[in-house]
């Protein structure tokens, strides 16, 4: 597991772009955090990923204008399920309620 953190202009589109060089290449998006830092913004994603898509996701993250700074550490295990990821979405929330009523 790694732990990507990226500053960026929030221009628009620019976090859709960042989120896209993820989703296209087929990763799952294990954990996003998007929040505003200051004058910028800042999205910590955890994803599964290889070495040779580290290199491609730190090339893609960089070409797009906005993008301020990419930095990525391996994720320890306590960080796996960080405290703002706990919650799960919605629809997974419902498809559980729905089971325990059937």
């Amino acid at each position: 597991m790694q732990l990507f953190h990226i500053r960026y202009r929030n221009s628009q589109g620019t976090l859709m772009r960042i989120l896209n060089a993820a989703s296209r290449r087929g990763l799952e998006l294990t954990s996003v955090h998007a929040e505003y830092a200051g004058q910028d913004h800042a999205v910590t994603m955890l994803l599964h990923v290889s070495q040779k898509q580290i290199g491609q996701l730190y090339r893609e993250w960089h070409s797009i204008v906005d993008v301020i700074s990419v930095h990525s550490s391996v994720a320890l295990r306590e960080y796996e399920a960080p405290a703002w990821a706990a919650h799960p979405p919605a629809s997974v929330a419902e498809r559980a309620a729905r089971a325990a009523l059937a």
